[in-house]
């Protein structure tokens, strides 16, 4: 007579047990990763191939991104200052909204969508073609072989890529302020220089994106190491990495800010 009530909370329950158990495998899936990164440093050109695949072919869709970003971050910030009468800061608003948030979320989630879903792809297809299980019987450790240098070149890759993003974001930012509205090249750049913290702002959002970077990198290997060894399962984790590392990325963000510029005026 209960089956109505049981059934959804036996799902749910199923639900939760299985995400706890996932959740304690990728953390033992990290540390092996860790204790195999030795091996995968002594071929240092796997590591530097991933940081060409996952950093360099990122680049146009970063910098574009970060570009225009940048641009619109010109437009509607004058508008808004300019409701305030302080039109002036500009470059104050466009700098700390891409060096604290902006640089490190976007391309955060750009490097997921880009590099991320390769990096699982490629490992899935490694997996579904039983070249892993080839590997083993060999004595060739995939952790160290395959998975170690994509995770540490993603991680390498990822917070010079934000760096990269914001910097395109503030030249957008000037571009549109200062070449198309008409504010102050002096006011621009000054005021910027002169409220941008080196510490509060520029170091906290590098570390944002080494967290980001270590989150998607993990995330990305763990589903491609993990699929199903057929097509649907790795599409499957394809669509995982992506989505798990947006919202990974989302709520890391929401964690740090928290406390990095709590109290902050």
């Amino acid at each position: 007579m209960m089956d109505w009530l049981v059934t959804p909370l036996r799902h749910i329950g199923a639900r939760i047990i299985n995400a706890i158990w996932r959740l304690g495998f990728i953390l033992r899936f990290f540390a092996a990763l860790l204790l195999v990164s030795g091996q995968s440093f002594t071929r240092l050109h796997l590591t530097l191939r991933e940081i060409w695949f996952t950093g360099v072919l990122s680049l146009s869709i970063i910098m574009v991104s970060g570009l225009f970003i940048g641009m619109v971050l010109g437009l509607q910030g004058y508008e808004i200052l300019q409701r305030f009468g302080s039109g002036d800061a500009l470059g104050i608003m466009v700098a700390l909204s891409l060096a604290r948030e902006l640089g490190p979320v976007v391309a955060g989630l750009l490097f997921a969508s880009r590099a991320g879903s390769a990096v699982t792809a490629e490992i899935g297809l490694m997996k579904a073609t039983e070249q892993l299980q080839a590997m083993d019987m060999m004595a060739v450790n995939p952790l160290a072989r395959v998975a170690a240098p994509r995770f540490w070149g993603g991680v390498i890759s990822m917070p010079l890529l934000a760096a990269i993003f914001s910097t395109a974001g503030v030249f957008g930012g000037w571009l549109i302020g200062v070449v198309v509205i008409g504010v102050d090249h002096g006011s621009f750049w000054s005021q910027m220089q002169a409220s941008v913290d080196f510490r509060i702002d520029i170091v906290n959002g590098f570390i944002k994106s080494v967290v980001f970077a270590l989150a998607v990198s993990l995330i990305a290997v763990f589903e491609g190491y993990d699929c199903h060894p057929t097509a649907e399962g790795v599409s499957r984790a394809i669509t995982r990495t992506v989505v798990q590392s947006a919202l990974t990325i989302l709520a890391l963000d929401f964690v740090l800010t928290s406390f990095m510029f709590r109290g902050l005026s």
